[in-house]
């Protein structure tokens, strides 16, 4: 969790044989354990941003209804494939 903001969360994702750290604003919907071991859709095509001090280095992908939040899962393809 960050430390000055309820709804962040800095997290350490693994792209292939990187590592990244990304600040998501998913805090009220997932505990941090709750997403190891995740395959997720990350966005690494940005420039790194200063989110409440923290630096970012991607956005990790959500769908919403506007009520909930869910994290897009890709269980079965290895770390670091592209999307297409």
């Amino acid at each position: 969790r960050h430390e000055n903001a309820d709804k962040l969360l800095v997290s350490k994702i693994k792209i292939g044989s990187e590592v990244r750290q990304i600040v998501s604003g998913i805090a009220e919907t997932y505990k941090p354990e709750e997403l190891i071991g995740k395959k997720v859709l990350v966005v690494v095509n940005l420039n790194p941003a200063k989110i409440r001090g923290v630096e970012s280095s991607g956005m990790l992908l959500c769908a919403s209804d506007g009520k909930t939040l869910q994290l897009v899962e890709i269980p079965n393809v290895n770390s670091g494939v592209k999307v297409k």
